[in-house]
C-alpha cells in the first residue's frame, strides 16, 4: 500500500530533484557572470567547464539524498520534518561538493557560483517538493485518485494504521468500513463503520467493490486467517496482511521476498549500503588524523603514565559491541595496576580510591578514552555509537531494562547521542537506553557529524 505510494512519489521526486540540481547550477554560472551584479575581475571563464560539472552534482545529490532515505523513508513525515531530512541531506551533498571540486579537480570553480547554487537549490528543492506534496493532498482531500480499503479484523494494529491514514489524506487511502472477528451490534470500531462478520466477507465485496482488503487479526484471531483467504481465492482484489507483532518492534521492521517466501525482519538497523560505507570511510580518515596529530600528546601521556604509577600503560577491558561480539577496548590506565582484584567489576564513582592522581585527571577530561582510536581504526568501534559495556553488567542490564540488547544493533563508538546529553558513567541506565535507540532508529550521516561537532563543544559531563 504505502511501497506503492512510496515508489510513485519518489520517482517523481527524484526527476524534480535531478532537474533542480542541473538547473541551478548552471543558472549560478549565468547570475554570477551574466548579470550585472558582481564585477568580473579575472575574465569570463568557460561555460563549458561548468557544464561539464552538472552530470556530476545530479549524480552526487541523488546518491546522497538516496543513502540518506530522502526518497525511500520508512515513515511518514510531517512538513517540517521532511524539510528537515532534506535540508540535512542537501548539506551533505554540498559538503562532498565542495571537497569533490577542490581537491580532486586542477580548476578551481567560483566560490560565488557554488554559493549561489548551494542557496539556489535549496530552496528550489524545498519549494517544488512542498508545492507537489500539497497538490497530491489538495487531489485526495477532494476525492480524486482515491483507494478504497476494506480492513478485516480488530487487533492491536488497526488503531495505528487508521491514525496514520487520516494523519496523511495525501496518501489518498478511505477507509470503506471494517469486518470484525465476533458478530457485533457495534455501528462503529475506531470511528469506522462495522459492515459485518469476517465471513460475510464476500457479500461485502460485492456490494461495496473497495480496492483493497488490509487483513489486521489479532494473533487469537489466526484460526480464522485460512478461512478467509480460502474465501478470497476467486477474487482479483489486492490483499495486505498486517502481523500483529507491533509490540515486538522497537527499531522498525522490513519485509524482504526470498524467492518467493515472505520474510519479516524486526529491529533491523538502518545502517546497510553505502551509508555503512561512509560511516566506516569517515571513521578511518578521522581515526587515522587523530592518531597522526594527537601523536605527541599520546607520547606525552604514556610517559607520565609510566612515571608516576607502577604498570601497564594501556589498559584492556573486555567490551561487547555490534551483534553482541566482545571486543578489548583500549583505555589509557588511570587506576593502580590490579585494581579490581579486591573490589572486583564495579561501577566508577566520583569518589574511587582505586584511582591515580593522573588518572583522576585523565577520567574527568576523558583523556583515556584517547587509545580507543585505534578501535575505531581497526573496526572494531565507530567514532559515533553507543557506548560499549562490560559483558558482566550486560548479563544483569539485559534482564532489568527493556530493549537493551538492542543498543547492540549498531556499532560502539567513542561518543554517542546519550553521552553528548550528559549520561555517561554512573548515570541513568534506562534514559541511557532511551538516547541509544533514538540513535539508531533517526542514523544519518549528519547526525554522527552534529555529535561529533557537540562532542568537541562540549566535552563530556559526568567523567570520573
Amino acid at each position: 500500500m504505502l511501497k506503492r505510494y512510496h515508489h510513485i512519489v519518489g520517482g517523481l521526486f527524484r526527476i524534480i530533484d535531478a532537474s533542480v540540481v542541473g538547473v541551478a547550477w548552471l543558472l549560478s554560472y549565468w547570475v554570477r557572470f551574466h548579470l550585472p551584479i558582481l564585477e568580473i575581475t579575472k575574465g569570463l571563464p568557460s561555460f563549458r567547464k561548468y557544464a561539464a560539472l552538472g552530470p556530476l552534482a545530479v549524480s552526487l545529490w541523488l546518491i546522497t539524498f538516496s543513502s540518506m532515505k530522502v526518497y525511500q523513508s520508512q515513515r511518514m513525515l510531517r512538513r517540517t520534518q521532511e524539510i528537515q531530512l532534506v535540508l540535512k541531506a542537501h548539506f551533505t551533498a554540498i559538503l562532498f561538493f565542495i571537497l569533490i571540486t577542490y581537491l580532486f579537480s586542477e580548476y578551481h570553480y567560483s566560490r560565488i557560483v557554488i554559493g549561489s547554487f548551494a542557496l539556489l537549490s535549496g530552496i528550489l528543492l524545498i519549494t517544488l517538493r512542498l508545492v507537489l506534496r500539497n497538490f497530491l493532498r489538495f487531489l485526495r482531500v477532494h476525492g480524486y485518485n482515491l483507494r478504497h480499503i476494506l480492513v478485516v479484523g480488530d487487533g492491536p494494529s488497526v488503531k495505528p494504521l487508521l491514525e496514520k491514514i487520516r494523519k496523511f489524506p495525501e496518501l489518498g487511502f478511505k477507509i470503506t468500513g471494517i469486518l470484525t472477528h465476533e458478530t457485533s451490534t457495534l455501528a462503529s470500531f475506531q470511528g469506522i463503520e462495522v459492515l459485518g462478520h469476517f465471513g460475510d466477507i464476500q457479500k461485502i465485496l460485492e456490494k461495496y467493490k473497495p480496492d483493497q482488503i488490509l487483513l489486521a487479526l489479532a494473533r487469537n484471531q489466526y484460526t480464522d486467517l485460512e478461512k478467509i483467504l480460502t474465501l478470497l481465492k476467486t477474487e482479483t482484489i489486492h490483499i495486505q496482511l498486517i502481523p500483529d507483532v507491533t509490540e515486538y518492534i522497537t527499531l522498525g521492521c522490513e519485509i524482504e521476498d526470498c524467492d518467493g517466501l515472505p520474510l519479516l525482519t524486526l529491529n533491523q538497523s538502518h545502517l546497510i549500503g553505502f551509508s555503512s560505507i561512509l560511516k566506516r570511510s569517515t571513521d578511518i580518515v578521522l581515526a587515522s588524523l587523530g592518531l597522526i596529530l594527537l601523536s605527541p600528546l599520546l607520547l606525552l601521556l604514556s610517559l607520565l603514565i609510566k612515571c608516576t604509577s607502577r604498570g601497564s600503560i594501556l589498559y584492556r577491558q573486555e567490551r561487547m559491541g555490534l551483534d553482541g561480539i566482545t571486543f578489548s577496548m583500549l583505555k589509557f590506565r588511570s587506576m593502580q595496576e590490579n585494581a579490581e582484584q579486591e573490589s572486583g567489576a564495579v561501577w566508577a564513582s566520583a569518589s574511587d580510591t582505586r584511582r591515580t592522581k593522573l588518572g583522576t585527571f585523565l577520567r574527568k577530561t576523558s583523556l583515556d578514552e584517547l587509545p580507543q582510536l585505534w578501535n575505531v581504526l581497526h573496526g572494531e568501534m565507530s567514532l559515533v555509537g553507543p557506548r560499549p559495556e562490560r559483558p558482566i553488567f550486560i548479563q544483569k542490564f539485559k534482564s532489568e531494562i527493556p530493549h537493551y540488547m538492542l543498543r547492540h544493533k549498531m556499532k560502539a563508538g567513542m561518543t554517542g547521542w546519550a553521552q553528548i546529553h550528559g549520561f555517561r558513567g554512573n548515570t541513568s541506565l534506562a534514559k541511557r537506553i532511551q538516547y541509544d535507540l533514538h540513535y539508531i532508529q533517526h542514523w544519518s550521516y549528519f547526525l554522527d557529524l552534529k555529535i561529533l561537532v557537540l562532542t568537541l563543544w562540549k566535552g563530556f559531563k559526568n567523567a570520573y
